[in-house]
């Protein structure tokens, strides 16, 4: 077929393609990916077919019908996968910041019945076509910043009813507009409040009554929350091994606060991610890559630390080093990142956690897609991947972290098509 789509004269064009193939960019490859200069993008339908050079470009494959984008040297690369957010929940937590400015703790708010508490009960009361329409709302915004594919958790609802209607709501969504939202299942967020203090028999009633109705072929992947005032390395450690026997992909939010051992522990079970990692030392880090063969991703999250004003990150430079790879996601949620800005995470990535603007590309890009299991579908402008295409408005790779907080999306394709335009 002769090309549906062909972005020309892409000044940088980020590839993020390059070996190696069956497994995530580690160590060294996590900068060494391929970029080309005066390069193009060409696609049949929905999926990319050519790139390279212009000097290249097969122009026998151009017809009247071919939409012909010109990029005008601008730079090019795969759209961002958001691999960490909590897209669906009800109402918003404006009044805690203003307690996290007088100095109250994330935990001592989450103790006093605030915090993940305070929007359960929000999203509890919420109606279905209420949570639909703020999930449509916040997916234009991540559309406009150049997201193109999104997990989206449940687990603001922590019952088996509102659970459920969190995956159902995150799944319509995904499918009344272009971003593809891959829903992870985070019914073990924190103990329902009907259960406090209660894990374990909280933890029994997700395995024996709530697990059993989610089809792992819609829902990928099991989260849970290990950390003080959630659960513990033990309970957590027996439901995701009940979550795999399942057969779902497994995920944990760890070492946020305190370094538990909960990331080696999930990576043990097989875990595709290990998400937050603030306390994870670089040797824990080393361990994980050895044993995992740099299978499972390290999802960090910037802006977590930056908006609840803690001073620790992610020592995102030493597990590089350590070849473990890593991924940024900003953890939108309504508590402790109501930020859609993943180039700001970015950003933040390289200013807090020591990552390279290559590293830090490939950790919004082809790491965040295996963090999600779509590395067959995106991350990366391969032939036979979605056509999910970004072009910019910077000219160099270093311009994207350096213009802090910016928007540099010019046009957004999903599936060869172009869904967003910023003049």
């Amino acid at each position: 077929m002769p090309y549906t789509l062909l972005i020309c004269h892409c000044g940088q064009l980020l590839t993020l393609a390059g070996p190696p193939a069956t497994c995530p960019l580690a160590g060294p490859d996590q900068a060494n990916w391929h970029s080309i200069t005066d390069g193009y993008v060409a696609c049949e339908n929905d999926r990319i077919v050519a790139v390279g050079p212009m000097a290249e470009l097969d122009e026998s494959q151009l017809t009247p019908a071919t939409r012909i984008i010109e990029a005008h040297g601008r730079v090019v690369m795969p759209g961002l996968v958001e691999c960490h957010t909590h897209l669906v929940f009800g109402g918003q937590r404006a009044a805690e910041f203003e307690r996290k400015l007088r100095g109250e703790s994330y935990l001592d708010i989450l103790a006093g019945g605030g915090g993940i508490l305070s929007t359960v009960r929000a999203t509890r009361a919420a109606s279905e076509a209420e949570l639909l329409a703020a999930a449509l709302r916040h997916l234009a915004d991540f559309r406009r910043y150049g997201v193109t594919t999104l997990e989206a958790k449940s687990g603001y609802g922590l019952d088996a009813e509102t659970e459920l209607l969190l995956l159902r709501v995150a799944r319509a969504a995904g499918n009344q507009q272009p971003v593809r939202v891959v829903p992870t299942f985070l019914g073990a967020h924190v103990p329902g409040p009907e259960y406090a203090g209660r894990p374990t028999d909280y933890l029994a009633m997700l395995v024996n009554e709530v697990l059993p109705q989610i089809n792992p072929t819609e829902v990928p992947f099991v989260d849970i929350f290990c950390e003080q005032g959630a659960f513990s390395v033990a309970d957590s450690r027996a439901y995701l091994a009940a979550a795999r026997e399942l057969g779902f992909g497994l995920k944990i939010h760890a070492e946020q606060m305190h370094e538990l051992g909960g990331c080696e522990m999930a990576a043990d079970l097989g875990a595709v991610s290990i998400d937050h990692a603030d306390y994870l030392s670089a040797e824990a880090a080393a361990r994980i890559a050895a044993a995992m063969q740099g299978r499972t991703v390290a999802v960090l999250l910037p802006l977590v630390p930056l908006f609840l004003r803690l001073t620790q990150y992610a020592p995102g430079r030493a597990f590089i080093d350590a070849g473990l790879p890593v991924a940024l996601s900003t953890d939108f949620n309504p508590g402790s990142c109501p930020s859609k800005n993943l180039w700001l995470a970015l950003s933040m990535g390289c200013l807090k956690m020591g990552l390279t603007p290559a590293e830090a590309i490939a950790a919004v890009t082809r790491n965040a897609a295996w963090a999600i299991g779509q590395q067959q579908e995106c991350g990366s402008l391969t032939p036979g991947l979605r056509a999910d295409v970004l072009v910019l408005n910077v000219a160099t790779l270093p311009e994207i972290p350096y213009w802090l907080g910016d928007n540099p999306v010019h046009q957004v394709f999903i599936g060869g098509e172009l869904v967003e335009e910023n003049l």
